[in-house]
């Protein structure tokens, strides 16, 4: 541990619970949300039906609304990727439909670019490159037929772009298609992000004519148009993707600021929590933090709200949701190291993005073990929870708010119920399953001895899950839960478009005891139930004491109870506080005395200043409300 990290850490320590309290909670985030008709139209796509799809397409080719339909066309495209039955009903009774043919044109790329994957050219094989330009090579047809039903429509240009991207397509060729694109519709974004890629140095291009390229978008877009974001993707691919370390001077330093800045001043124009603002807001908190603008990266993240996208965190590992929120957190950790221990952290310069709690997922965790277990278990935990009977032989637990929550837990990128959940299986026999509930997904993640051992999520809008994976989930339920027969599991885990009864489904299964009836409407459910009890977060000295202290099988008081304390203890402790504040006294006067012995004493009598203290407003409290 560096010298540097343990000056900052009382910084840390004391600040870290307020610095971002106002984002919202890691729970809520969801990368790349999507709007309410998209989603009914993906989620009846899961089921099979291209309707609502249809219908959505044909809407935004009516109002011309080419930025919608293209994002749109986009998320049908990679729904269709391993679920295309949906799309090929639709083509079949409806060849010649614009809104299909695009579709299907993305999706032509789409599985190109599954087999070519993202890697780099030097790490796909020979293989994969014939197979990803025989697929490009049968798109072309797919892209032009999209063009000639609806010639009004820039997105089937914006695919072609792409499509000239990865089939190393000549300059002449792009041009061409360019000029098609802008001749539809000059400031369409989509088009622009996928020539600027046709036109980066790892591709076709240098630096230079792609930072030119971007600038020039950005100087002729109208007011408040995500053009303006557009050298933010040059600098993005620049800095973060494309350069090494060298000691030579940055060419391009003042057009990287430049980028970030007017950035910055487009986010302003935009509403905190903005889905439009997303994707160039996430790229903005990420070039702020390279820049060391940590205050500055914190007010992105506020801006962004729950609206993570998947790029450009995908580039840091497999999981955009877990990045994004380990660099939310990172930030918050420097900004308190950079603000005095007995200073006020700043307030946000920009208005902290709210309607965020409807996203937020409601949690429970069903434990096969008593209350009394689950809180002798908890004791240490660091998180309060509310516990109630669900049988004879299993508890259901939620997490309940803290005042004054804990350090240690503060930080941490996962809810708080399954924060405490991975403590408090810690040593325990008995398995326990936090499940989530949010409008439009369920999940649930097992633990057994402190670890995560299998996790799962049903969502309305995504396709069945991979078999071999829901394989391996139903086979370590079936062995933490004693079920003869995973197969059932396997089944229920595959199932799609409606989340909750699969939720409920799967319970049966496992022979736990059924969801309370209002789970998923609000936060807290178990305040209602019979025998529900709060088991107060303790420190972990006072979890200590309490673990060695309470009997087993009895539910552990709540801390800050007040115990009449017998004469014999105050007069202890007085005389122990008049003899080490002597001691201490002296020792300070003393230059012959050491600094140990000194420093204990001085602990000492502190320690027992504060334990006197606290004793006598308990004892003045209690007093006050006998008196009333």
């Amino acid at each position: 541990m560096r010298l540097p990290f343990l000056l900052t850490l009382p910084r840390v320590l004391r600040h870290s619970a307020t610095i971002g309290a106002d984002l919202p909670p890691d729970e809520a985030v969801v990368v790349d949300p999507p709007d309410a008709p998209l989603r009914a139209a993906l989620a009846a796509a899961a089921a099979g039906d291209h309707g609502p799809a249809r219908d959505l397409l044909a809407a935004t080719r009516t109002h011309a609304q080419w930025e919608l339909r293209d994002g749109y066309v986009t998320r049908l495209a990679e729904a269709a990727l391993h679920n295309p039955g949906w799309l090929d009903a639709w083509l079949d009774g409806a060849p010649e439909d614009p809104d299909a043919a695009l579709v299907k044109a993305e999706l032509c790329i789409d599985q190109a670019w599954e087999i070519r994957t993202a890697a780099r050219a030097q790490q796909v094989s020979r293989d994969q490159f014939q197979a990803f330009f025989a697929l490009l090579e049968d798109a072309a047809p797919v892209i032009g037929a999209a063009a000639e039903l609806n010639p009004a429509d820039p997105v089937p240009w914006r695919i072609a772009l792409t499509h000239a991207l990865g089939s190393q397509a000549p300059r002449a060729v792009f041009d061409d298609y360019w000029a098609e694109a802008t001749a539809r519709d000059p400031h369409h974004y989509g088009c622009h992000t996928a020539a600027l890629q046709y036109l980066c140095a790892k591709w076709h291009g240098s630096h230079e004519e792609m930072f030119a390229f971007a600038e020039s978008a950005a100087d002729t877009a109208p007011p408040g148009s995500k053009l303006h974001a557009l050298p933010l993707a040059a600098a993005l691919e620049y800095e973060v993707l494309t350069t090494g370390p060298t000691t030579a001077p940055d060419p391009f330093a003042l057009r990287v600021a430049a980028a970030v800045t007017r950035a910055l001043a487009l986010s302003a124009e935009y509403a905190p929590g903005s889905r439009e603002a997303a994707g160039f807001r996430n790229q903005l908190a990420l070039m702020l933090l390279r820049q060391d603008r940590w205050h500055d990266a914190l007010d992105t993240f506020r801006a962004i709200g729950t609206a993570a996208t998947k790029y450009p965190w995908a580039y840091f590992g497999d999981d955009p949701r877990q990045e994004f929120l380990e660099t939310r957190s990172g930030v918050r950790i420097h900004v308190a190291t950079r603000t005095p221990f007995f200073a006020r952290p700043s307030h946000p310069h920009s208005v902290p993005a709210t309607g965020w709690t409807a996203d937020a997922p409601c949690a429970l965790a069903i434990a096969a073990a008593r209350p009394e277990d689950v809180a002798q278990a908890a004791l240490m935990c660091g998180i309060s929870l509310r516990t109630a009977p669900a049988s004879a032989t299993h508890t259901y637990i939620e997490a309940v708010p803290d005042l004054k929550p804990a350090k240690r837990s503060v930080l941490s990128t996962e809810d708080r119920l399954t924060t405490a959940a991975d403590n408090f299986t810690t040593g325990e026999r008995w398995p326990t399953l936090v499940l989530r509930r949010a409008p439009e997904r369920c999940g649930f993640t097992v633990f057994h001895k402190g670890r995560p051992l299998a996790a799962h999520e049903w969502n309305t809008t995504s396709p069945a899950p991979d078999h071999t994976t829901v394989t391996a989930t139903a086979a370590t339920l079936s062995r933490l839960f004693a079920v003869a027969d995973p197969r059932p599991l396997s089944h229920i885990l595959r199932s799609t478009g409606n989340p909750p009864r699969h939720q409920s489904d799967l319970l049966a299964a496992l022979a736990l005891p059924p969801l309370p009836a209002d789970f998923g409407t609000r936060p807290e459910i178990l305040d209602t139930l019979p025998g529900a009890r709060v088991l107060t977060r303790r420190g972990l000295l006072a979890g200590m004491r309490d673990t060695m202290a309470t009997e087993d099988g009895s539910h552990p008081p709540a801390p800050g109870t007040y115990e009449p304390r017998p004469a014999r203890w105050w007069l202890l402790r007085v005389l122990g506080l008049l003899l080490f504040t002597a001691a201490a006294a002296y020792a300070w006067w003393t230059p012959d005395i050491g600094p140990v012995r000194t420093t204990l004493s001085t602990l000492t009598a502190l320690f027992l200043a504060g334990q006197l203290t606290g004793a006598w407003r308990r004892r003045r409290a209690r007093a006050g409300k006998m008196s009333r």
